[in-house]
């Protein structure tokens, strides 16, 4: 890659599958309004967005709708609730660590941009030994605007200094597909995370069964 490209990733679902930590935490949250737990099933198509669509779509799960006030509302308690424990069943998702060891080999910037909130994200990124790959960091709140807008992203580029047309987001979902599009960065979708749909139904610039084919994938875009 060329030195003013970037390769950024998301997180959920593409470095790491955090909903065993998120599936306990969104049961605490309806538990504790009287309501039913969800499967780890559903939690899982639930996630991607952000907390408030989390919570959104969970309580709607119950047949809850929430107000954006009560939506407010439940999310800060549920960040609370996370925030407890959001790395204790939290794992690598597979050749995650090895991809991004090769990459920072070769002199490849990387970057994180993910819809979870900054402190839950640097929490897990310590635990699992991989903050010190990634010389910038987007979290979900630290814009007004979150993925699929193209500011979280091009605020993860800018401190690389890398150009958006050299550049490659690496994600699991059509929202990362979709965030990708709208920065004018190469979408490089993998298989296995969050998503309803196959991956590989997805328009992107690439496809990849793991992170193990990452760097075939940015040669072949270079």
């Amino acid at each position: 890659m060329r030195a003013d490209g970037a390769v950024i990733f998301d997180l959920d679902g593409t470095l790491i599958d955090s909903v065993p930590d998120l599936h306990p935490a969104v049961n605490r949250l309806l538990a504790e309004e009287g309501q039913p737990p969800l499967t780890l099933d559903a939690v899982t198509l639930m996630v991607g967005e952000g907390a408030t669509r989390l919570v959104q779509r969970a309580f709607a799960a119950v047949g809850i709708p929430l107000s954006d006030g009560a939506a407010a509302r439940y999310t800060e308690r549920f960040r609370d609730i996370y925030l407890d424990a959001p790395c204790t069943h939290t794992e690598l998702m597979p050749h995650a660590r090895d991809a991004l060891v090769r990459l920072a080999a070769r002199g490849v910037k990387l970057g994180l941009c993910t819809n979870k909130p900054l402190a839950h994200t640097r929490v897990i990124l310590e635990r699992l030994d991989l903050a010190r790959y990634f010389a910038a960091v987007t979290g979900g709140d630290s814009l007004a605007a979150r993925k699929p807008d193209a500011a979280p992203l091009l605020a993860t580029l800018a401190p690389l200094a890398a150009q958006p047309a050299r550049s490659v987001f690496v994600g699991d979902s059509a929202t990362d597909r979709d965030t990708a599009r709208a920065a004018g960065v190469a979408a490089v979708l993998v298989e296995g995370g969050y998503t309803a749909v196959p991956v590989r139904s997805l328009e992107a610039d690439a496809h990849l069964a793991s992170l193990a084919e990452i760097e075939l994938v940015l040669e072949a875009l270079a």
